[in-house]
């Protein structure tokens, strides 16, 4: 069913990706990990990023039960940031219209739970003038949705089981990160590298020398001294 929200101009999100051209990777802190009692305080600490990462999980795709709409959009009254809304839930075309309502920037959504409707529902996004993207799992090869990336301003690689915060990055998906890399690069498409999960210190930077744009971390800044300073080494990190 098509989207009925009407086609809006991103013009902070169009500003920021003029950051690209440096070749420097992008940083999402992942909200899953913020202090939600103290939110606006908490935005504040990370007003440096380049956008904000929302894990949006139903209790039945994943393990976990987080954020609806509402969230997203008392979020937006916070923050001029973009906001990259990750759907982690089953059946995801039941959802679409109202986080994009809600203000959301960048909309992604699993293959996993999609299947063959991936494709319908990243058109969908994408006509209603959000930016769209799709998720693998980590045990998802990258070439389930290699025919999906002409329609994705986003490719996010689960470096981790989704579910919740704090895991162990998984070694295995720095391969799949190159892969995707040599893949768009080869056939000249636009597409961003998004890894979410287990982003640290060690990690971020072989992110980031395996070819991602853009790097997802929770724990590693909302649990920092000062995040805005793990923020600023993490946009020193130069992409592949």
């Amino acid at each position: 069913m098509p989207i009925s929200t009407k086609k809006r101009v991103l013009r902070s999100t169009m500003r920021n990706e003029g950051s690209m051209k440096n070749n420097r990777v992008w940083v999402a802190p992942s909200i899953l990990t913020a202090d939600f009692s103290e939110i606006g305080r908490e935005i504040k600490k990370i007003n440096t990023a380049d956008m904000i990462h929302i894990d949006v999980m139903d209790g039945m795709f994943v393990p976990n039960i987080t954020f609806g709409p509402k969230f997203v959009a008392d979020l937006k009254k916070c923050t001029r940031k973009p906001l990259d809304v990750h759907l982690m839930i089953g059946r995801p075309q039941r959802y679409i219209d109202a986080f994009i309502k809600a203000g959301a920037d960048y909309l992604t959504v699993h293959y996993e739970a999609c299947g063959s409707d991936l494709n319908t529902v990243l058109k969908d996004i994408k006509a209603a003038g959000v930016k769209c993207g799709a998720v693998i799992n980590p045990l998802t090869p990258c070439e389930a949705v290699f025919d999906s990336l002409a329609h994705c301003n986003i490719v996010l690689l689960m470096s981790v089981n989704p579910g919740f915060g704090g895991q162990s990055f998984i070694d295995s998906v720095l391969g799949k990160i190159n892969i995707m890399r040599e893949f768009i690069d080869a056939n000249k498409l636009k597409t961003l590298v998004e890894v979410d999960g287990g982003v640290n210190e060690k990690y971020a930077p072989l992110c980031a020398k395996m070819g991602a744009d853009i790097l997802v971390a929770g724990n590693y800044v909302f649990g920092a001294e000062n995040p805005k300073s793990v923020i600023t080494e993490l946009k020193k990190l130069r992409k592949k």
